[in-house]
């Protein structure tokens, strides 16, 4: 799979993270990355890390960083990472187009 279009990332993710960085001493990176499980095949994992690996795409804005490796970044292809807060809660969420299906969370997706 060729990377045509590499993820988005939307100014109130941007936002968000330099909030959640507001609070700690060492700048924080949100890592987004795709692994085989979940109930419907693969899942996301999204979490804090402390700076990108050599292999990493880096997506930066205003300092603050997201960091996708090699091995996730056909999975994410012209996806739009974003921050939602609904009734449910807050969190990042992934918006994919190459999910052809994806559990009621929006944590697993097929293609």
């Amino acid at each position: 799979m060729d990377l045509s279009l590499p993820p988005t990332v939307t100014d109130r993710a941007f936002d968000r993270l330099a909030e959640i960085n507001e609070h700690v001493e060492v700048s924080q990176a949100l890592r987004i990355a795709v692994e085989g499980g979940g109930c419907s095949g693969f899942q996301y994992e999204i979490k804090l890390e402390n700076g990108p690996n050599n292999d990493d795409l880096i997506l930066e804005k205003n300092g603050q960083l997201v960091l996708i490796d090699k091995v996730s970044l056909p999975f994410l292809e012209n996806a739009v990472i974003d921050y939602t807060q609904e009734l449910i809660g807050a969190r990042f969420v992934i918006e994919n187009p190459n999910a052809t299906s994806s559990c009621g969370c929006g944590i697993s997706f097929s293609i």
